[in-house]
């Protein structure tokens, strides 16, 4: 979807950078998008960082990667009227 890869291109252009629950969100719906829904194993021990990217697009599993392209277009346009 050409819409989505310039939403990809315009999340990169933020002048500030958004909270790190809007990034997570961005995140996981990036790779829901992307690769569908999440088959890895949830990562142990203290990253806490690789922990919560892992669950935030588990939460995703079953949207379809259609769907989850245009909540990320929509989240790329809030951001950008909240942070540009």
């Amino acid at each position: 979807m050409e819409e989505f890869e310039k939403a990809v291109a315009r999340s990169k252009e933020l002048t500030q950078r958004p909270a790190n629950d809007e990034l997570l969100r961005l995140y996981a719906l990036y790779k829901q998008a992307s690769d569908g829904d999440n088959t890895g194993e949830r990562p142990g021990g203290f990253d806490f960082k690789a922990i919560a990217k892992h669950d935030a697009w588990a939460e995703l599993a079953g949207k379809s990667k259609e769907k989850a392209q245009e909540e990320y277009i929509e989240l790329v346009d809030d951001l950008h009227q909240k942070y540009s």
